[in-house]
């Protein structure tokens, strides 16, 4: 998939200075409530999608002369529906179903990413390292500028290395040996940035990622993936070869060419597996999936195990945009709407939100043959997955299509977040104080910038002022929490409600350093 645009900015991010394993565990609130969603009907609403679902899914494979596809649903960590149209085999019409196995290209990188947190939260490696302390080939990389900083595996995981974007040219590498990638290293990389300050979309940084895994574990990528990722999440189907792959299951790859499909040769797996060599099903792609859902919300509850290949919050981590990979200010949403929409990219994702202030994160991939995507929306506990076995078939606009329908026929809502104990106890302490603050300097409520800020008389005035338009207040609303430390509550009055918002400071305890009343209008 081709980035938006590739702007020259990268986040700031800190250095992994000390391996965790080396820490005390974190001391944790114990007043916090993570946020939960409150419709307890969500699956029974959505199951209302679904047969729209299919046929959005079915009409998309008919227009663009997919022999076959595969696609899924996944809600709250379950793959609640899935489906398959077509043919994995044109020749023998075997029936595309989500037990079907496809080459998913590079959705694969991701997986990339999480074997390489892996070694860093077991202390094996740090993020910010340079990439030629694990590839010695590398070493004599000529750098595009002379002030350039060292590549490092951040720079890898993050497209931020400098080298070109190398679709389509990088999908046909999947099948090198290991000697071949060295030769390359060795041989010297073009480049097109200076390192750390543009995305640049790149297969090779994946298969250099790939060969320092092998590296730091001692086992060969493909091994290390499996043992570590596939086998604890119960992906037991998901393979490497498709020689290794039964017949029956195995989906071959097609070009649509002169109104007939031609077969595509498949690829073996090689030294560029990272960036793209993966074969699974629906089935067990969606336990993946289900994994990624699982790190949110952040919480309290137990955070390892047998069936956790990593910590949650590596989980959230790769699931951040660590560079930002463009802005598409003419963006639609799949009603034709403008809805301008930002993107990045994390550790082996895409990040994405669009003008509603909608996350969601996830990967295409796309090979001589095949085109896949799949995406979850963090806060709203909601993923789909799409294969298709054509050349390069465009899965991410159908899966916008299907997401927005989910949403609005399923009417789902993200999760809501509870009252903090200090949210609550300030506000019942300020609507005390209301509308005259009266005695507020004594309250001990506010926070030592408070009245300096603006004084109280002046302060009086403007809730006074609000209260004569807004008439008696007949109701104070809940509180609607921003977060454990900010949020607005209203005031309904007869002719008029005051909105209410208030920030917190980070002493403990925590103390109002903000304060601001705004009239809204019934009408």
């Amino acid at each position: 998939m081709k980035h938006l645009f590739a702007l020259p900015f990268l986040l700031a991010v800190t250095a992994y200075a000390q391996s965790p394993a080396r820490l005390a565990p974190v001391q944790a609130v114990s007043t916090y409530q993570p946020p939960a969603f409150t419709d307890p009907d969500r699956l029974s609403r959505l199951q209302a999608a679904f047969p729209i679902v299919e046929k959005l899914y079915r009409e998309r494979a008919e227009k663009y002369h997919y022999p076959g596809m595969a696609f899924g649903i996944v809600l709250d960590g379950k793959l609640v529906y899935s489906g398959g149209y077509g043919y994995t085999d044109v020749a023998k019409k075997t029936p595309a179903t989500a037990k079907s196995l496809f080459k998913i290209a590079s959705m694969t990188k991701s997986l990339t990413a999480m074997a390489i947190l892996k070694l860093r939260d077991e202390g094996k490696l740090r993020l910010d390292d340079p990439a030629e302390q694990y590839i010695p080939e590398f070493k004599t990389h000529q750098y595009i500028t002379a002030d350039a900083p060292r590549i490092t595996v951040r720079n890898l995981m993050t497209h931020s290395a400098g080298f070109p974007e190398d679709n389509p040219w990088g999908d046909r590498q999947l099948a090198d040996t290991d000697a071949e990638l060295l030769t390359l290293l060795k041989n010297g990389i073009s480049t097109a940035n200076a390192p750390g300050i543009a995305y640049e979309y790149s297969n090779l940084g994946f298969a250099m990622l790939g060969r320092i895994i092998g590296v730091v574990s001692g086992k060969s990528y493909e091994q290390y993936i499996t043992e570590s990722i596939l086998k604890p999440l119960g992906m037991l189907d998901t393979q490497w070869e498709y020689d290794r792959v039964p017949a029956d299951r195995l989906a071959h790859g097609y070009r649509w060419k002169d109104g007939t499909w031609v077969e595509e040769e498949l690829l073996h797996d090689g030294s560029w597996g990272a960036m793209g060599g993966l074969i699974t099903s629906i089935e067990d792609f969606s336990k993946y999936v289900a994994f990624h859902q699982a790190a949110w919300p952040p919480r309290s509850d137990a955070d390892s195990g047998p069936a956790m290949p990593v910590k949650r919050s590596s989980v959230r981590e790769m699931q951040q945009p660590w560079t930002f990979a463009g802005l598409n200010a003419q963006a639609r949403n799949s009603a034709g709407q403008l809805c301008p929409t930002t993107g990045g990219y994390g550790y082996g994702l895409r990040w994405n939100k669009n003008c509603a202030g909608i996350v969601d994160v996830g990967h295409s991939g796309g090979l001589p043959g095949f085109g896949s995507q799949w995406r979850i929306l963090p806060e709203y506990g909601i993923g789909v997955i799409s294969y298709g076995n054509l050349t390069y078939a465009g899965m991410g606009n159908i899966n916008s299509v299907v997401v927005d329908t989910l949403l609005s026929i399923g009417k789902l809502q993200p999760r809501q977040l509870p009252v903090s104990p200090i949210l609550a106890q300030r506000k019942a302490q300020l609507v005390k104080l209301l509308p005259d603050f009266a005695n507020a300097e004594r309250s001990g409520i506010f926070a030592e910038n408070f009245f300096p800020d603006q004084s109280v008389e002046t302060r009086r005035k403007v809730v006074q002022e609000l209260y004569a338009k807004a008439g008696a207040i007949k109701r104070v609303g809940d509180m609607i929490p921003e977060n454990q430390l900010r949020g607005h509550f209203m005031m309904e009055g007869d002719r008029a409600n005051i909105d209410v918002f208030f920030t917190l400071t980070p002493e403990n305890p925590a103390l109002i350093q903000q304060l601001d009343f705004r009239e809204v209008s019934l009408k």
